[in-house]
């Protein structure tokens, strides 16, 4: 019996585009790499949810996992917040909206720096991709409403709270008035996506340079992380010489900022920040802002594919 052949499911998006093949541009300045940190600010519910896990699952209320966790609010964070002081870094802050309710010194600490706030949805104890359209545009709105109102602006950028999205996600944050999202991690560049009522840019946000997978799922240390760091961005300055490059460094306060590990992130940091006459060390919104300025057909998805 003949078979019948079928194509994979297409999500339609955006399409294939060879990253040798695409116009060059520069990031301002003319340089040709982008630098940005994403720091992530999280809460959890206690004795529910989800959550990365120090030690395996255990029954409710977990107390181990949820204090590790909380760790990073009371003290992680602050000493994060003290290198990129010391460092002249600017930040991108992916900001779970109960943090406002829970530790609303620490979000005006980034806040007074001027860094970004980026949307990163209600708490770290839930995903978005499970929900109907209706809760899911619930979501959305509850957590760009409390961003908006603390920070006086709405939020250009969103990260779903575990990278979740369902197949409606980026509709809906186009819908409300997001400029880009984070959670595709395909590409080293910006690409457009295209939305049933528009486009929404989505920004390289790593999977690799990443403390969750590189710390809690493959058991590296901090030495290692900080030197996948160093060689990750040497190797992207030597690359963007041919073309405009975007590197992300995504850190969490509760695992990056362990003082055994802070040591040698301030490393990787400084050696970043030493190179500044050569980068854009920026913000991820920035970033956005600058590609939304460029002239059509410069960026992947810029144009349909019928244009």
């Amino acid at each position: 019996m003949r078979e019948i052949s079928r194509k994979p499911t297409a999500h339609g998006r955006y399409d294939y585009s060879g990253i040798r093949d695409r116009p060059a541009y520069d990031w301002p300045g003319g340089k040709r790499l982008a630098v940005y940190i994403a720091l992530n600010l999280e809460h959890f519910a206690f004795g529910e949810g989800l959550g990365a896990e120090l030690a395996p699952y255990g029954a409710q209320p977990d107390v181990l996992n949820y204090a590790w966790r909380d760790w990073g609010n009371r003290v992680g964070a602050w000493r994060m917040l003290s290198a990129f002081e010391a460092l002249g870094l600017p930040c991108s802050v992916l900001i779970n909206s109960s943090m406002y309710d829970y530790a609303p010194e620490l979000v005006a600490a980034f806040r007074a720096r001027g860094d970004e706030i980026v949307g990163h949805g209600r708490t770290n104890s839930e995903k978005q991709g499970a929900l109907d359209e209706t809760a899911e545009r619930a979501l959305i709105e509850e957590a760009t409403r409390l961003l908006t109102l603390h920070e006086g602006r709405p939020p250009a950028g969103w990260l779903g709270p575990w990278i979740s999205q369902s197949r409606r996600t980026p509709d809906l944050l186009q819908e409300a008035g997001y400029a880009y999202q984070l959670d595709w991690c395909m590409d080293d560049q910006p690409v457009w996506f295209r939305t049933r009522r528009g486009r929404i840019l989505s920004l390289p946000y790593p999977q690799e340079i990443n403390d969750i997978p590189a710390i809690v799922a493959r058991k590296i240390e901090g030495a290692q992380f900080a030197d996948m760091i160093v060689d990750h961005f040497d190797e992207m300055l030597e690359e963007s010489r041919a073309a405009p490059l975007v590197m992300g460094v995504a850190l969490h306060a509760y695992i990056a900022g362990q003082p055994h590990r802070m040591r040698h992130l301030r490393r990787a940091l400084a050696h970043i920040a030493g190179q500044g006459d050569k980068i854009w060390i920026t913000t991820a919104g920035a970033i956005a802002g600058h590609v939304a300025a460029l002239p059509e057909g410069i960026v992947p998805g810029s144009t349909p594919p019928s244009a």
